[in-house]
């Protein structure tokens, strides 16, 4: 059976804890063209022999950068400079 509500509970800065109800299904439909761009993501690196966590971080590098930043991704002998205008 899958569950309806999701408890999260986050501790306040004064000590009390907060408890939050959050619905499962709607955030579920909300995040399904993440998950599903994750789990292609995925397949596409292992099918390519592509290191996730370095093809991940090389994704947050790009997204996080700003504009005219100029960095280099290097994987073994190869080396891409990217630059974001």
């Amino acid at each position: 059976m899958m569950p309806r509500l999701v408890t999260v509970r986050h501790r306040r800065p004064d000590g009390r804890w907060l408890r939050l109800y959050v619905p499962f299904l709607p955030v579920l439909l909300v995040l399904s063209p993440l998950l599903l761009t994750v789990l292609t993501g995925l397949v596409a690196c292992l099918a390519t022999r592509v290191s996730p966590v370095g093809a991940l971080c090389g994704t947050g590098q790009l997204l996080w950068a700003l504009p005219g930043t100029r960095f280099v991704i290097e994987q073994g002998r190869t080396a891409v400079l990217v630059s974001v205008r």
